[in-house]
């Protein structure tokens, strides 16, 4: 018996190493995992370290106050109302793209099949021109005596009209920026629509509508959501529309943000609304997916 002990220790020995190393697919992934570890939780930790910090200072990691939200929470702060328009332009960003994203991802879909998701990338082209030039752009084509009011008077008719620094504007900008955010997934959602269960439906007599809400819509939701997702969290912090067309005739959250890290130096004040700002982008997108039945949008039953 002592000998058959003695055999079988060098063999777990051997397993015990072997269960405390890193499977081989983690190893492959470590240097991804520490990548976005120092790309993404490092400044989030400091962010977080620095909305502790002394206003007007920078005692990171030395001091400890919750000055900064005090002052955020203070029913006397403007910091809410640009925080109200900041959600109210990404809620309304998401309801435009979602009407104007779905005919488009649909007819992408229905007419170049399985191709769609790569004629899709050719609306991300724009991307690769600065925003900021895209929005100067519209400018030169809103302003008084610019593209579309030059013409207008060239061809007799009254100028155009004054809606170059106004919210609408800025929710246009919005719109036109954020469009292939909402596209992309979209298509890729609708593409996961099998054609084949489509025509089976209707060869069974299914209507149209019937069609679209039982099957189409609930195997293209996870596409759709992603789209709405991505589309809220990047316009929620968007800062040049405000900016370059609004003209700053509203302030966003974003811009409040900007001025208490430049003009301002106060980055604990900066940080600590980045914070909230985080916190509330986290849970509403938490909230919603636990509001929502994935089970039958996937068409589980």
């Amino acid at each position: 018996m002592a000998d058959i002990a003695l055999a079988r220790a060098p063999e777990t020995a051997r397993q015990v190493r072997q269960a405390r190393m890193l499977s081989v697919g983690a190893r492959c992934a470590l240097p991804v995992a520490v990548l976005l570890g120092i790309g993404f939780l490092a400044p989030m930790v400091a962010i977080l370290a620095y909305s502790f910090a002394t206003p007007r200072s920078f005692d990171v990691f030395r001091s400890f106050t919750l000055e900064n939200f005090a002052s955020i929470f203070d029913p006397t702060n403007t910091v809410w109302l640009s925080f109200a328009w900041s959600v109210g332009f990404a809620l309304f960003t998401v309801a435009i793209l979602a009407v104007i994203a779905y005919p488009i991802a649909y007819g992408l879909n229905a007419v170049f099949g399985r191709w769609a998701g790569f004629i899709s990338v050719l609306f991300v082209f724009p991307l690769f021109v600065s925003e900021n030039v895209r929005l100067y752009g519209w400018v030169l084509f809103f302003i008084k005596n610019g593209v579309l009011d030059g013409t207008l008077k060239w061809l007799g008719l009254p100028g155009g009209p004054e809606v170059l620094y106004t919210p609408g504007v800025t929710l246009f900008g919005m719109a036109y920026t954020y469009l292939p955010f909402m596209l992309f997934p979209m298509t890729l959602g609708l593409a996961l629509v099998p054609r084949d269960l489509v025509d089976a439906a209707r060869d069974l007599g299914a209507g149209r509508l019937f069609i679209w809400r039982e099957i189409e819509l609930p195997l293209a939701m996870p596409g759709i959501l992603i789209g709405m997702l991505l589309t809220f969290v990047l316009a929620i912090g968007a800062t040049a529309e405000a900016k370059i067309l609004g003209g700053q005739s509203i302030i966003v959250i974003s811009h409040d943000i900007e001025i208490a890290f430049t003009y301002s130096q106060n980055w604990p004040l900066g940080s600590a609304l980045a914070v909230v700002v985080s916190v509330f982008i986290a849970a509403l997108t938490l909230t919603a997916l636990s509001k929502l039945d994935l089970d039958r949008m996937l068409g589980r039953r």
